[in-house]
């Protein structure tokens, strides 16, 4: 627990320390996002949720590099009901405004899929399908590959300690202004091999003031096979607060 509002922390306070600077270094140039939410309960009822996500966006030349950072944590009355922690990265090689090569890796915890960690890689073509005014819908396409380590209790009902696969992975990540001072937000990321896992990620954004802004997500997961007992469908309904820098 003492770890994770460590992380917590650190993701509220990461904005601050990147807004003294301009984000230009030699010809590199970063912006990005923190978001963060928490609930706090005690009484007759002793609950804690804390979910954060830093976002980091570089643009150097003609590659465009991204870097996120995000953890979830949920306890009621002493026992974790959630914990999530995913970190990656993805580096985008620009032939012109709409199209380009991408090649993007991530690593995922999350010990309530029975997995204790899970590893995706791809690499492929990304292309701007839809630019219009306030308005745009990207592409993205190419192979990939997949590994997952069963968690001991796993390993030991099914004899055998992950499963891999080569993957065909697909991204769809559509955005639109709905008016001066919010916007919408649609991304769907699929990986099929000898499964299917699919992540879907709606939200509105709606400015505060400044650089500050509510967001509300509505994230769900879909895994086609998922282990003996558990749930083939995750969902995960967020209010948190955004900094854009």
């Amino acid at each position: 627990m003492k770890s994770l509002l460590g992380m917590a922390a650190l993701v509220a306070f990461a904005p601050s320390a990147y807004a003294a600077s301009d984000f230009v270094k030699g010809d590199a140039t970063f912006a990005g996002e923190a978001e963060m939410g928490a609930t706090l309960t005690t009484g007759n009822t002793d609950t804690t949720s804390i979910k954060g996500r830093l976002a980091l966006k570089q643009e150097l030349g003609k590659w465009e590099n991204q870097y996120v950072l995000e953890g979830l944590y949920k306890e009621d009355t002493n026992v974790v009901t959630a914990k999530r922690y995913v970190g990656s990265a993805q580096g985008n090689y620009k032939f012109d405004g709409r199209s380009y090569m991408f090649a993007t890796g991530s690593y995922e915890v999350d010990p309530f899929t029975g997995y204790d960690y899970t590893f995706n890689t791809a690499a492929g073509y990304g292309y701007r399908i839809f630019q219009g005014s306030g308005s745009f819908l990207d592409g993205e396409i190419g192979p990939g590959y997949q590994y997952q380590r069963l968690d001991s209790e796993q390993q030991q009902d099914l004899g055998y300690t992950s499963d891999s696969s080569w993957v065909a992975h697909g991204v769809l990540n559509y955005e639109v202004e709905i008016s001066k001072t919010s916007k919408f937000k649609q991304m769907f990321v699929a990986d099929y091999g000898d499964k299917l896992n699919a992540r879907s990620e709606t939200s509105i954004t709606a400015n505060i003031i400044g650089s500050l802004a509510m967001k509300f997500a509505v994230i769900v997961r879909y895994n086609s096979d998922p282990l003996d007992d558990k749930k083939s469908t995750d969902t995960e309904t967020n209010m948190t607060l955004l900094y854009s820098f």
